[in-house]
């Protein structure tokens, strides 16, 4: 062995992999809808203008130097009156850590927090925590969630593993379902967590909460964002935010995220950052605060951004409900926030027109690829089991133009199968 047992056994992301098997077949001239990436096509969705802008006029300004190790303050100051004002969270700026989007953040909060061996309970499917999980040699505890609660896992499911665990890692809106927690979900989670860091003594380390809301602000209708602190206050103790720009602002290329939490482990997160240099660039961070000090504005992208947004969304969303109400074997949850839908493909042991057996999942994903030229992520690429029929369909590459030839696509090859 010539490298770490660490890289050794380091697993990459499935859905790179997936999506570099679709960019070849897209090099070789096949028109592939790629609904794989949780990413923006800037000809769809741009950044707001004067978020460019001011990216523009911050690198013409020259700063192109360091930032501050925790944030420039200025954007610091922006994200607390953000927070405050339309988040209804209260974090001075000294609470709040920038960095170059919210994987840095992730990273940093489990190395501040988990210990080699400690117990991390986390729902599948879910983004990459089963790999933080394994950076930090700790012991993952995994829930699989079902369809049933809208794949959110619930006080129920934690409460058997809670007292020997030491973190926990939720995320709402959730990547890859797009779906929710509800406000008494959230709160028996809540409740759960505060009567066991109860009864554990001061020397005991307690059980925190890595709260993921990236996509907080992009929900749709009647849905309603939550999120610990707020119902519950005496969890501030516990719980670390990840937040950012990435998805609210189509920015994923931006690199501007942020936590915020109790001070103490804030500034520890911001030590173990000084040595990894994952620092958002400093034009970037002046000029999202500049756009941060306008809400007027920031609120006017939004609306815009999330009927865009829910267009896509909810275009195939009716689409696969018809297919399904034609009797073909798929199934959906109506979107409720993120740019994620969560669709059922239920086709193992169908055969396809050459005569070939669909065995399992893998088989699926490649016939959908084949047939219906539409590239998905499974949902065992998050975690869940290797039999899971489910899918994510990410729309922020998706014209809208193209929802219905994607139905199209899909019911035909649909047909073909016996």
């Amino acid at each position: 062995m010539i490298v770490s047992k660490l890289a050794q056994n380091i697993i990459g992301s499935e859905i790179i992999k997936l999506a570099g098997e679709v960019n070849e077949k897209i090099k070789q001239g096949e028109k592939i809808y790629n609904l794989t990436i949780g990413d923006f096509n800037p000809k769809e969705f741009p950044i707001p203008t004067d978020l460019k802008k001011a990216i523009i006029d911050a690198y013409e300004n020259d700063h192109t130097n360091y930032p501050a190790a925790d944030g420039m303050l200025e954007l610091r100051q922006a994200v607390s009156n953000l927070l405050k004002q339309r988040g209804g969270l209260n974090y001075s700026a000294d609470e709040i850590l920038i960095a170059g989007g919210a994987r840095p953040v992730i990273y940093s909060i489990f190395k501040a927090l988990v210990d080699e061996n400690d117990k991390v309970i986390f729902a599948v499917p879910s983004w990459n925590n089963n790999h933080y999980t394994y950076l930090n040699s700790a012991q993952a505890i995994v829930i699989e969630a079902s369809a049933e609660t809208n794949f959110m896992p619930s006080a129920k499911d934690i409460a058997p593993h809670i007292s020997g665990a030491n973190f926990i890692a939720l995320c709402s809106p959730q990547n890859p379902t797009g779906t929710v927690f509800t406000k008494e979900g959230l709160q028996e989670i809540c409740d759960l967590i505060l009567q066991e860091n109860k009864k554990r003594g001061a020397d005991q380390k307690p059980v925190y909460l890595m709260y993921d809301q990236i996509y907080w602000a992009l929900t749709f209708g009647e849905t309603k964002h939550y999120d610990p602190v707020s119902l519950r206050p005496d969890m501030k103790a516990y719980t670390i935010y990840v937040d950012g720009i990435s998805k609210s602002l189509a920015a994923t290329g931006v690199r501007v995220g942020w936590s915020m939490g109790p001070k103490p482990i804030i500034d520890k997160m911001k030590a173990i950052l000084t040595h990894v240099g994952a620092w958002a660039p400093k034009a970037e961070q002046l000029a999202t605060a500049s756009f941060l000090n306008n809400l007027d504005e920031y609120d006017n992208f939004l609306i815009i951004q999330k009927e865009k947004v829910f267009a896509r969304l909810q275009g195939l969303y009716n689409g696969l409900t018809a297919l399904k109400n034609k009797g073909y074997s798929v199934d959906a949850i109506y979107p409720q926030a993120a740019i994620y839908l969560t669709v059922q493909f239920n086709l193992k042991g169908k055969t396809t027109a050459g005569g070939t057996k669909l065995e399992n999942t893998k088989d699926v994903t490649n016939y959908l690829l084949n047939e219906a030229k539409l590239a998905i992520v499974p949902f065992y690429a998050f975690g869940a089991s290797q039999d899971s029929t489910w899918y994510r369909i990410s729309v922020g590459t998706c014209k809208l133009s193209d929802v219905n030839d994607i139905i199209s696509n899909v019911e035909l090859a649909l047909s073909k199968l016996s």
